[in-house]
């Protein structure tokens, strides 16, 4: 059997934790991973920067390092996917205006398929309408937008995750031991297994 196939939607100013830790980690657990972003090549980078949380009322910004893309927006058939990544940052804020973003989306949304969205990725999730009656987690500035997209905002702590059927978010970095081992989970079918 085939490694399964999951498609990473990414951006510059991405968050950099929030796009190389998820992007690896699943590599290293035996999926295949494409990062694309909209307007850019297989071999192209894209920005990324560094949230912090440094006692300030919000986070803190840092430039990153330059993530290198491998595969190509333009050239991707969504349906060859089995499931989604988005990571966070500000890339979500300009992403969700792309309408072969949104298409993406709600391409995996409608299917079942699996997506994980961390931090401001819940940007990209409102923007595709694709969340009502849902219960999300998001940075916690991006409450306003889950609520008014028809979800339920989960109120979790920065290193918690929720799974609401197909979907896995989280609040930030912090929670990826939580949001890719609930990702993880929704990926091999555990998760209906032990509810079963």
């Amino acid at each position: 059997m085939s490694a399964k196939k999951i498609l990473m939607i990414t951006g510059d100013f991405t968050e950099d934790y929030e796009t190389i830790v998820p992007f690896q980690t699943l590599l290293a657990m035996g999926y295949e991973v494409d990062a694309v972003c909209p307007g850019k090549k297989a071999g192209d980078s894209v920005a990324t920067c560094i949230h912090d949380f440094e006692g300030d009322q919000t986070y803190s910004e840092k430039r990153g390092h330059n993530f290198t893309l491998n595969a190509t927006f333009a050239e991707i058939d969504v349906a060859s996917y089995d499931a989604l990544v988005i990571p966070g940052g500000r890339a979500p804020e300009y992403l969700r205006m792309e309408a072969g973003v949104l298409e993406a989306v709600n391409h995996f949304m409608s299917e079942d398929k699996p997506v994980a969205a961390i931090c401001h990725g819940a940007q990209i999730l409102t923007a595709a309408k694709c969340i009502e009656g849902r219960t999300v987690s998001a940075y916690p500035a991006c409450r306003p937008e889950v609520e008014l997209a028809g979800a339920t905002y989960a109120d979790i702590a920065i290193d918690g995750a929720v799974t609401d059927g197909n979907l896995v978010t989280a609040p930030a970095w912090p929670a990826h031991p939580a949001w890719l081992s609930q990702f993880n989970a929704v990926l091999t079918g555990a998760q209906a297994r032990a509810a079963a």
